[in-house]
């Protein structure tokens, strides 16, 4: 595998002064591959703990790091003092992190939600036929019993508020709900 030898450091460059009188001063043309390296080297390992400060997972905060690397290289140019690589790639961390958790947030609100368990057809079908003969069971029961078993099991009333809607008493209520579901039960069995 050839090795890659990195870019010779940037030679100052000299440019007139502003000041008219005539000195020349150095300024760095940008951020060194070398200096880039060294940073690489020592903060690496605190760069990657901010984005796990950030991130959840150790593959995500490697990524970014690795490449806030990369665009701080990019951009090496631009960094005039070397002094504030670590600022720059610290922010780079940050953004980085802030749009990878936007695109994960993203990518679940786009998730399509689970649909939820269903009955087959069959189970469907048997369902109704049973609800069909229950109903017409409960049309064979006299009506203060077929009262009481709709207002009790139907409308989830208690024995009190049936015996309140209906006018009568509440032993009234406890047998005809008694006597209409052991009728229910004979009818339901014969079907069977």
């Amino acid at each position: 595998m050839p090795v890659i030898a990195p870019m010779p450091a940037a030679r100052p460059t000299r440019l007139p002064s502003q000041r008219g009188g005539g000195v020349e001063e150095t300024v760095a043309a940008g951020t060194t591959v070398d200096h880039l390296t060294e940073t690489y080297r020592a903060h690496y390992r605190s760069l990657l703990g901010l984005a796990a400060l950030l991130l959840d997972d150790t593959a995500s905060c490697e990524d970014v790091v690795q490449e806030a690397f990369i665009r701080v290289h990019s951009a090496r140019n631009r960094v005039r003092d070397p002094e504030k690589t670590l600022a720059y790639l610290r922010q780079t961390v940050v953004n980085l992190s802030r749009s990878a958790l936007r695109r994960r947030i993203l990518g679940l609100k786009l998730l399509s939600k689970p649909m939820p368990d269903m009955a087959s057809a069959e189970e469907g079908a048997y369902d109704q036929l049973e609800r069909d003969a229950l109903i017409k069971a409960m049309k064979g029961l006299q009506r203060r019993q077929r009262e009481v078993l709709v207002l009790r099991y139907f409308s989830d009333m208690t024995e009190a508020q049936v015996a309140e809607t209906l006018g009568i008493s509440l032993g009234s209520v406890k047998a005809y709900g008694s006597r209409g579901i052991a009728a229910l039960r004979v009818v339901m069995e014969a079907q069977a």
